[in-house]
């Protein structure tokens, strides 16, 4: 059997070393995702390292380090695909981003394991952690900060509500108003709030604005003929 003319004992050992160790340091990052109820945990993590130690230790082993270097290059790729399951767009919202670089992490640590870097793989694994964990307190103190819509990034929205039978009047009378102001509008979307109004919301094209401005448009509108309430808010890019 060809299994028993190339078989090594000492290859073998080094490849259960490094699958080992990509086990157990992304059993430390899937273990902190799966406590905070991410998409991808525990397994997922675990499965993506090993998958790509597995990946680089076959690569080392038949061909050396430059195939090593290639196959590291196409995990590098291919887990993206697998990172953009994770990711979802919910409105103006995109939830996902963090876990899918975790992941693209965790496939990282797996491939240093699967080139003997096992050192560099446990290091990796301890700065993933410093980011989900010790980075989480500052990121809520930043997101709790004053903002200046002004000089910052965000996504503006109009919103008002409006009687069915002058929504579609009132939806050019919206661009209008706004093109006047300066502020041209992407889209202008339309809920039913009951049977006799309706939820319009325009979304600026600009990303960057005064608010000012936009409180003196959005008090014009209000004082039209079939518009109950109106107003405008922004969310962060």
């Amino acid at each position: 059997m060809q299994f028993l003319e190339t078989f090594r004992g000492s290859d073998f050992a080094d490849t259960l070393a490094s699958l080992i160790a990509a086990f157990a340091f992304a059993t430390l990052i899937g273990a902190e995702r799966q406590w905070r109820q991410r998409t991808a945990g525990l397994r997922t993590n675990v499965l993506v390292a090993v998958g790509a130690c597995q990946f680089v230790d076959m690569a080392m082993n038949l061909t050396g380090h430059d195939g090593a270097v290639r196959v590291i290059a196409y995990v590098v790729s291919g887990i993206g695909f697998l990172g953009a399951g994770v990711i979802m767009k919910e409105g103006a919202n995109i939830r996902g981003l963090n876990t899918a670089a975790t992941l693209w992490c965790s496939a990282a640590v797996g491939a240093c394991a699967g080139a003997d870097l096992i050192a560099q793989a446990g290091l990796l694994t301890l700065f993933v952690l410093a980011g989900n964990i010790m980075l989480r307190p500052l990121a809520k103190w930043l997101e709790r900060l004053p903002t200046d819509v002004s000089t910052g990034e965000a996504t503006f929205e109009v919103v008002l509500v409006v009687e069915t039978l002058r929504a579609a009047d009132l939806k050019a009378r919206v661009t209008a108003e706004l093109q006047a102001a300066k502020y041209p509008v992407a889209d202008i979307v339309s809920n039913r709030q009951g049977d006799q109004s309706e939820e319009l919301t325009a979304r600026l094209v600009a990303t960057s604005a005064k608010g000012e401005e936009l409180d003196s448009v959005v008090e014009t509108l209000r004082e039209l003929r079939g518009v109950s309430s109106a107003g405008w808010l922004s969310r962060t890019l």
